[in-house]
């Protein structure tokens, strides 16, 4: 059975990349709009009604407002941020939990991750689920990411002013991914979250340092690397390593694509301290990647068809 799909913000940084995983599917027809009509709400509301699926790579205010256009049964994927925590919609990250793939392959509103808490529900979100963290900790999130995912204003700037290295921001404690990293992994307190933006194009790495000798209980190390190994048992996107070997991790200025996410399970001798950390594509398993698999889980075909796993 083939779907039609449109893409409202095709042209995008996050709607490009979408494409070039649909490219040559032969499940799924690609409805486009020519640039005159691409604004223009008339085409828009008809394309968004007549298609089996719509991806919104829109802002905010956007999505929201093609959202209300739809009339018809339409299966809608978001990958703003404006629904992220309603109720009423899916979130989009099977792995999670069996039951997350399910209500996706089943709901008719998905909302896309954050590529940020991608990463940090993927570390913490299992471990608490399991236990094995708890949910009343005051965590730290520290990460770099590449300057794709500030859209194209912030790629013209890291483009135009070439003595940018680093770019610390949300000094104000308040960046909207926080609601879901508290949400999602089912949190008493919401997050300190630290990022930054480095000097290459795609790529993220993820950080949640642990202090785990002044948390009640005996929780080590190895017990957090055998229950995420034993969480994402079986997937072909998400890998878990105890980081045996591996001295450091890197972002390159010219990273491949890729859909994978990968977490690692740094401890210290004797076990007190850990570094948990996910490295990912912020274009990729953090934006089109996902909705690309949440498509594919929603129409019923092979989850990781398209994707560069």
């Amino acid at each position: 059975m083939r779907h039609t799909i449109f893409i409202d913000g095709a042209e995008g940084t996050t709607g490009l990349e979408i494409r070039e995983r649909l490219a040559g599917r032969s499940e799924f027809d690609l409805a486009i709009l020519d640039d005159a009509k691409r604004k223009d709400t008339d085409a828009r509301r008809e394309a968004l009604n007549d298609a089996d699926f719509a991806i919104l790579c829109l802002p905010d205010a956007a999505a929201k407002e093609a959202v209300a256009m739809v009339e018809s049964d339409t299966r809608i994927i978001d990958a703003s941020s404006a629904h992220r925590v309603d109720p009423d919609w899916t979130y989009g990250f099977p792995e999670l939990s069996p039951a997350q793939r399910e209500a996706i392959a089943a709901s008719n509103r998905v909302s896309n991750p954050g590529c940020y808490p991608t990463g940090f529900l993927a570390l913490i979100a299992p471990l608490v689920q399991r236990g094995l963290l708890p949910a009343d900790w005051p965590y730290t999130v520290n990460a770099v990411s590449g300057y794709s995912g500030g859209g194209k204003a912030l790629i013209k700037r890291f483009e135009s002013e070439a003595d940018i290295g680093v770019r610390n921001y949300a000094l104000d404690l308040a960046h909207k991914h926080r609601p879901e990293m508290k949400q999602h992994a089912g949190l008493k307190h919401g997050v300190i979250f630290a990022p930054s933006v480095v000097r290459a194009y795609r790529g993220m790495l993820v950080e949640v340092p642990l202090h785990l000798g002044a948390m009640e209980g005996q929780t080590t190390p190895d017990q957090l690397l055998a229950a995420l190994r034993d969480h994402y048992a079986g997937s072909s996107i998400v890998s878990v390593s105890d980081g045996a070997g591996v001295t450091e991790l890197m972002l390159n200025e010219n990273d491949a694509p890729t859909d994978r996410l990968e977490l690692f399970v740094f401890g210290n001798e004797g076990g007190y301290h850990t570094r948990l950390i996910a490295k990912l594509d912020n274009l990729g398993k953090g934006a089109s990647g996902a909705a690309v698999q949440s498509l594919n889980i929603m129409a019923g075909v092979d989850e990781t068809a398209g994707l560069q796993v």
